[in-house]
């Protein structure tokens, strides 16, 4: 068969992304579909369920890769257009071999890309690898299938409202982005009790009103005028792919994902006390030191949806989450992130609390931390980097965590940078007990970046 060579920057460390007719095109995801097909069919599958979110070029990319499958034998479970966590769901609920998503994530408009699930297990790193290897080689099985369409909206739905213990009464207001996860997300909350009020529910590639990333302030301003004009009890939104969570009180003040997790853990733990949770470097010492102090343990790992999915099967832990708010329940659930589950368990969990979400907010120790810093910094230039800045440290004797980057315990805080595995940047977070010392770390940080030549201005 024809081999296919990826552009280089497209395999990344859990999943392939590029810019749409730049770096990534249909043939691209052809190619991906006959190297998918051919691990799968290799280690005895036949069946891939396949998904794809709502930007403008998935309906392309998945009907390539659909092609790819069908050309090396393997039969596609087409389910349409939805939420990267509707197809990891339909890999279990129909028994398939494999998965492929077709999504952008939380990328600008111009991005798409693919989340792969071998067996029933995300591949990354050397998976992903892997095949580029097959496609450049052209070591694709031969085969001839058709496709299947499959509408299993329903019964994900019903999946989700079964873990459903919250209380009756709460006002929500629910935040879809013009993301993929919009029709879901109408369909769950017309099965809740309590009263929903919803915002851009209705899927649009152009992200119109939003950047759909929930992890960004200025993408919550309007799901936070509509809990303070609307009284509400809490503010819920949700990334272009419907896999990570944003959260507001009901005074628009945002719970970021090592909160919540806080906030979640107390209720896992009552049903698995002294259990593994895993959280990774991005992650406030407040979580980690919360975890231990309610009978857990706590774990600090890589940040990345797959990276944190293969550690929560190797330490058997029933819950783990990252700052970026990719929430992943091994309890009662599948152990994938599934920012609408998430948003299930987060009531239930808030009902547990008795309280508000601003008490439960207003309850933890009081830091100060920068949000999640970016750097524009060349792919071939950001692993050098923090192999320069950790030798530094290193060098100076600082006490350094090298899970991730490099995290830097420095007096009554810590500073983290780290490459990031999606974008052209460097990624970094500072935390501490008080201003003065925040800036103090800030400005070790910016001066860490000069001597490696990156421009401490963020993107």
């Amino acid at each position: 068969m024809t081999a296919h060579r990826f552009d280089p920057t497209l395999l990344r460390e859990y999943d392939i992304r590029g810019v749409v007719g730049e770096t990534l095109h249909a043939a691209d995801a052809r190619a991906l579909g006959q190297a998918v097909g051919t691990t799968v069919r290799r280690r005895g599958g036949s069946r891939v369920a396949v998904c794809f979110d709502g930007r403008l070029s998935s309906p392309e990319m998945e009907a390539a890769l659909v092609e790819g499958l069908s050309a090396v034998g393997i039969t596609a479970l087409r389910i349409g257009m939805g939420p990267t966590p509707e197809l990891y769901f339909a890999v279990h609920h129909l028994n398939a071999d494999g998965g492929v998503m077709v999504t952008g994530s939380h990328n600008p408009p111009e991005y798409n890309g693919f989340k792969i699930v071998i067996g029933k297990q995300a591949a990354f790193g050397s998976d992903i690898q892997e095949l580029g290897r097959l496609a450049a080689a052209g070591d694709f099985e031969a085969g001839d299938a058709s496709p299947e369409d499959h509408d299993i909206r329903q019964a994900y739905i019903d999946r989700l409202v079964q873990d459903f213990e919250g209380p009756s009464n709460l006002k929500i207001a629910w935040d879809a982005g013009n993301g993929a996860a919009g029709p879901a997300m109408r369909l769950l909350t017309e099965r809740l009790p309590g009263k929903h009020i919803l915002l851009f529910d209705e899927v649009d590639g152009t992200f119109p009103n939003h950047h759909p990333d929930p992890t960004v302030p200025k993408n919550l301003e309007t799901l936070k005028e509509t809990v303070l004009r609307e009284g509400c009890d809490l503010g819920l939104a949700f990334d272009g792919d419907g896999d990570r969570i944003g959260a507001l009180d009901n005074q628009g003040r945002p719970l970021w994902g090592d909160q919540m997790m806080l906030l979640l853990a107390r209720d896992v733990l009552k049903d698995h006390p002294g259990a593994t949770i895993i959280a990774d470097v991005k992650a406030s010492q407040i979580l980690f030191d919360g975890i231990a102090e309610l009978g857990g343990k706590p774990l600090m790992w890589k940040t990345g949806h797959s990276l944190i999915k293969a550690k929560m099967l190797e330490e058997s832990a029933p819950f783990a989450g990252e700052m970026s708010a990719h929430l992943f329940f091994a309890d009662r659930f599948y152990g994938h992130d599934d920012a609408l589950y998430a948003a299930v368990r987060l009531i239930n969990a808030l009902g547990s609390w008795g309280e508000s979400l601003a008490a439960f907010r207003d309850s933890l120790p009081q830091v100060v931390n920068t949000p999640e810093l970016r750097f524009p910094c060349p792919e071939e230039r950001k692993k050098p980097v923090i192999e320069e800045v950790r030798s530094r440290l290193a060098a100076a004797g600082a006490e350094v965590d090298a899970t991730d980057g490099v995290r830097v315990r420095d007096g009554n805080g810590w500073w983290l940078l780290r490459a990031s595995n999606t974008q052209d940047v460097l990624v970094a977070r500072c935390e501490a007990q008080d201003e003065e010392t925040l800036a103090s770390l800030r400005k070790t940080l910016d001066e860490q970046l000069a001597l490696s030549g990156i421009e401490a201005r963020e993107s």
